[in-house]
């Protein structure tokens, strides 16, 4: 684990595409481990995926102080890595429009998102799914943990 950082592993997922969602996030913090899910009765993979996130760094800047230190944050989510790392200038300077002239899906989200990472020295990993890693894994337990509470 990286030292003195804060660590924070997401993920989500739904049930169809659209359908119930699930989202679960782990921060690391030294020997503190804080987990969070929470899930939406219709919902897209996407939106949860990015759901994930946002409550993350929710719990990262209320908890955990993550204004005043290093954290680096883990998805399996290329949309959200690449959106938050490389697209959403362009949505901005575009007036959240897409290179093909479409209004950005989930603009709410990539708006509260752009707004939680401000003043944040934050370090996007992607982690492959589904392959092994501790935390990948638990996150995705708990996203699959709340699909199966909504379809009850």
């Amino acid at each position: 684990m990286e030292e003195n950082k804060l660590i924070i592993y997401t993920d989500g997922g739904c049930s169809g595409n659209p359908g119930p969602g699930g989202w679960g996030c782990v921060l690391l913090d030294g020997d503190v481990r804080r987990e969070r899910s929470g899930g939406a009765e219709l919902t897209t993979n996407n939106r949860m995926e990015l759901t994930a996130v946002i409550e993350a760094l929710k719990t990262a800047r209320g908890d955990f102080s993550a204004q005043s230190r290093e954290t680096v944050l883990y998805t399996d989510s290329q949309y959200v890595k690449n959106g938050i790392t490389q697209w959403i200038q362009r949505w901005v300077q575009n007036g959240w429009m897409t290179t093909a002239r479409k209004p950005v899906k989930n603009r709410e989200y990539w708006q509260e998102l752009k707004q939680l990472c401000e003043g944040l020295r934050l370090e996007w990993k992607w982690v492959k799914g589904h392959s092994g890693d501790e935390y990948n894994e638990r996150c995705d337990q708990m996203v699959q943990q709340e699909i199966a509470r909504l379809q009850l």
